[in-house]
């Protein structure tokens, strides 16, 4: 599966993004994360279901000093794309 999630809040300046692809790699996902112009952190992970579901809920947390206020969620099919778990500019 693929999963595509904004996460909106207090989520840039706060290392979101690499707690995001340490806990993606933890999961064996591939895909990227990178910050938005508006502040927002969009994630494309692709995996097996369960994973990403798990993940989703690490995502919905995030590290310390970052505060989650919403997330939106889009689920396709996986492209089968992607090598490995990065942080895209």
């Amino acid at each position: 599966m693929r999963l595509e999630a904004k996460i909106k809040g207090v989520v840039q300046g706060v290392g979101y993004r690499f707690y995001t692809v340490r806990k993606a790699r933890e999961y064996g996902l591939v895909g990227y994360v990178k910050n938005l112009p508006n502040g927002n952190v969009l994630v494309v992970a692709e995996g097996e279901k369960g994973l990403l579901e798990d993940f989703l809920n690490d995502l919905r947390i995030g590290p310390y000093g970052a505060h989650v206020s919403g997330v939106e969620v889009n689920w396709s099919e996986r492209t089968e794309g992607f090598k490995d778990f990065t942080v895209a500019f």
